[in-house]
């Protein structure tokens, strides 16, 4: 074992032997009964279990995702290690999303997917992930600023459910509920790291040190109510898995001299987090208060970016003599806090809440530079900040309706809600993106400056946002929604759910859902919905812009400009104002419990029209100059190379299918556990918009989508994943072994002039291990090893590495960081 893991574990043994001897032994732990625990999400019965529910559930108790290998106890990994509808990619080299990221459910966009907290409307993120592949062009929930310790379980519908929980709804739900225990106090210490063979270097590697502490404890208030609290920390450093460079052909030959050296980096950010919540309910008379929050603040600074090589347009040398590597950094500081009060008015029991959201990132970059500033240029630039809010005011009422027909009450749900959401951006500092007067970064400008570009202007990697780019956006949203559900036979639920919300900015959507589950012999359950569902387009997407360097013509860099429809460069390339998405869903499955078995299938079918997408990127091919020059002559056009902007430019269909098999029995003298879980889904384009004129008119081949975003549609995200797990678990010991295995995934850019590259990245495996020992019934010591083997994706081919640079893909499911290991030390008093 390494020194460094060696060490911990030593010392975490040593605390817990402090209190062994003085402890009794816990009982045995009691069989899995989680197809018995009711839910709360999908369906208004308030007697439903995963098996017997009219829509597909999954549940994930705190104790599987504690034990899920999430490094820095992300919640969105923890998530993405069990349940096998979900993704979580980890990205580099991406711009924001190397420090805010975000997770999809069945294959589609992460804004697809509605987030909710005790059963509230989550907010999403302030920042739009705009070089992201998995995700790309949309404002997802940042799961990571949940704390992991805050949960209780987490329950996923996978079903669109637009008229329970109104937009967003049209993959799923996904439904976090916090902790509750009134008494218990938890202290919880996670030491890890990778230690990894890198094949792209013939390495060893020893990287990313990660420290995680989490401690909450509970209050029991008059009248059974309650108050638990809670903090975490959480510091990890950063990774680096690049590959040696070769120096790109078209750099100044005076640049040769670096190659062969790991000029760039490829991983993950160091980060260093903090997190607080709370969750409380306390009876008041007739009245029941209840209030949750969240609040985290994490700062991840060494975000993967290109390297600037000495001579050329991008660099002063008497600055950086030997070139440089500019590195984001984020700073996010997110915020959410629910009041309520819960009462009786007659036969109605209401539920009146107020929800509260904020996400703000501060996004710059260091060892960086504005050539164009010549020495005077800063080397650490603010480039900008971005802040969205979302207040929401629901106000529900339920109550049991008889029916002389019926054996059993109708159980009835009727509400209202307000929302309103507001988007600001605000510039960065002039240094960011001023355009300074020194104009001979590359020694040829003085001689030949009608062929070689004066010095690059704005911050490397960083350009800020401009006043021109600064934005101020609301928006009201007015729901009324209704739900019914009954035992129409001693054995057939029935849910009808329907909600009409009107958006101030863009019109209003009418949604309805029908499910039921029909059971037979109490062993076996049909079920299935239909229903349809929307997606407004998120606020952010309406007024996002960034500048960020891409590939463009054979290879090289280019400067690209993601813009708001409504700004003039966009306008001039056939941009319009969007619409929202319109889903319809079909699902059908089977359940069935045969013993110590449970299973169940669900197909399913999604159809969305005028889905949201970032458009294409539109450049010059290498040859020609009519983009760049077109594009200049109009309003805020100097020194743009490349744009692209939002669009409802296609009609997507999903299909697929999920399963899910748990066996669980007494063996050995203690539990043994076997579950497996598969979800394919499969989609394609059924429709794409036609190109505006204006695009074709200055190249007959731009496509308004092309090739790189419907591969980000189609193809990125493996079609299926399988988790197999197995647990054994006695009154000392817990042993886990989870074998995560992905689908082969592809990768295409448009690298202009007709050169496409295109790479299929192979099936992959994935296993993880987990051992825990209980000294007594307060103290339990845990080592586990994320990817034992060692698990590397496909190397990429020559043309898509960079020149030698970044050796893998960021769209691998199994990341690039290698074999993680780590110890966990759990106290419970």
């Amino acid at each position: 074992m390494p020194a460094p893991l060696r060490l911990a574990f030593s010392a975490l043994l040593g605390m817990t032997s402090l209190s062994a001897a003085a402890q009794q032994a816990a009982p045995a732990p009691a069989a899995s009964a989680e197809v018995e625990e009711l839910i709360v999400t999908g369906t208004l019965a308030r007697d439903r279990t995963l098996l017997d529910s009219p829509v597909p559930i999954d549940l994930l108790s705190a104790e599987d995702l504690a034990r899920a290998g999430a490094v820095g106890d992300e919640l969105g990994q923890a998530i993405a290690a069990l349940a096998p509808s979900f993704h979580f990619p980890r990205q580099s080299n991406s711009g924001s999303s190397d420090h805010v990221r975000a997770g999809q459910l069945r294959g589609l966009s992460p804004d697809q997917m509605l987030v909710l907290v005790n059963g509230k409307r989550r907010h999403t993120s302030a920042i739009v992930n705009s070089e992201t592949k998995i995700g790309r062009g949309t404002a997802a929930v940042d799961f990571n600023t949940i704390p992991l310790s805050a949960v209780r379980k987490v329950e996923i519908l996978r079903d669109g459910a637009g008229a329970q929980y109104g937009s967003d709804a049209v993959a799923g739900v996904i439904n976090v509920l916090l902790d509750d225990d009134p008494e218990r106090t938890d202290i919880e210490i996670t030491l890890g790291e990778h230690i990894t063979h890198n094949d792209a270097t013939d390495r060893d590697i020893t990287d990313g040190e990660t420290f995680t502490l989490s401690a909450s404890t509970g209050f029991a208030l008059p009248n059974e109510g309650f108050l638990r609290i809670g903090l975490d920390v959480e510091n990890r450093n950063k990774t680096n898995r690049a590959g040696f460079d070769q120096v790109p052909f078209f750099e100044d030959p005076g640049n040769a001299y670096l190659a062969g050296r790991r000029n760039y980096t490829m991983g993950d950010p160091n980060s260093e987090a903090y997190g607080a919540w709370f969750n409380a309910e306390a009876p008041l008379g007739a009245l029941m208060l209840y209030g949750f929050g969240t609040f985290s603040e994490r700062e991840t600074k060494g975000g993967a970016a290109f390297f600037r090589y000495p001579i050329g347009f991008q660099n002063v040398r008497s600055t950086y003599p030997d070139g440089y590597r500019p590195k984001t950094r984020a700073d996010n500081q997110d915020f959410s806090f629910t009041g309520g009060v819960e009462w009786t008015l007659a036969a109605w029991a209401i539920d009146t809440s107020l929800t509260f959201g904020r996400d703000e990132l501060d996004f710059g970059v260091d060892d960086s530079l504005n050539p164009s500033l010549g020495t005077a240029s800063p080397t650490r630039f603010d480039s900008g900040a971005y802040l969205f809010d979302q207040l929401t005011l629901n106000l529900d009422g339920t109550r049991d309706l008889d029916v002389g027909w019926l054996d059993t009450p109708i159980s009835l749900l009727a509400g209202l809600e307000y929302r309103r959401e507001t988007y600001e951006t605000r510039a960065g500092e002039p240094e960011s993106y001023q355009a300074g007067a020194f104009l001979d970064c590359d020694p040829s400008y003085a001689t030949n400056p009608t062929t070689v570009s004066p010095c690059a202007i704005g911050a490397q990697a960083g350009p800020g946002l401009t006043p021109a780019d600064e934005n101020e956006l609301e928006r009201d949203v007015v729901g009324v929604y209704v739900d019914f559900a009954a035992d129409v036979l001693p054995n057939l639920l029935v849910d009808l759910a329907g909600r009409y919300e009107h958006y101030s900015d863009f019109g209003s959507r009418v949604t309805g859902k029908l499910s039921a589950a029909w059971t037979l012999a109490e062993i076996f359950t049909l079920r299935g919905a239909v229903s349809n569902s929307f997606r407004a387009p998120g606020i952010p997407q309406d007024g996002f812009a960034d500048t960020t360097t891409s590939f463009g013509a054979s290879s090289t860099l280019v400067r690209t400009r993601t813009l708001p429809v409504d700004d003039p460069i966009a306008r001039a390339l056939g941009a319009e104002d969007l619409d929202a998405e319109t889903s319809f869903n079909l699902s059908f499955g089977a359940t069935a419990q045969l013993g110590d078995i449970s299973a169940s299938v669900d197909l399913f079918r999604i159809a969305i029209d005028d889905r949201i997408t970032l458009s294409e990127r539109f450049f010059d091919d290498g040859v020609n100059t009519d983009f760049v020059d077109y594009v200049s002559t109009l309003p805020g056009g100097a020194d743009v190379e490349s744009v692209r902007f939002f669009t409802n430019a296609v009609d997507t269909l999903t299909r697929g299918v999920d399963v899910v098999v748990t066996y669980d029995r007494e063996a050995l003298g203690g539990e043994l556990g076997f579950d497996v879980s598969f979800s394919y889904a499969d989609t394609e384009i059924d429709h794409y918009a036609e190109t505006p004129s204006e695009l074709t008119d200055l190249y007959s081949y731009f496509r308004l989508v092309g090739v790189e975003e419907t591969n980000t549609i189609e193809t990125a995200t493996p079609k299926w994943k399988t988790v197999v797990t197995v647990d054994f678990e006695t009154e000392r010991w817990l042993a886990l072994a989870r074998l995560s295995a992905f689908a082969e995934a592809e990768r295409v850019f448009n690298f202009g002039g007709g050169f496409e590259p295109q790479q299929t990245y192979g099936a992959e495996l994935q296993l993880d291990l987990e051992g825990e020992f209980r000294l007594n019934e307060r103290v339990a010591l845990a080592l586990g090893v994320v990817n034992v083997l060692d698990n590397y994706p496909d190397r990429s081919i020559p043309d898509i590495t960079y020149f030698g640079n970044l050796p893998y893909d960021i769209l691998s499911p199994v990341g690039v960081n290698g074999r993680y290991l780590y110890t966990r030390l759990s106290l419970s008093f």
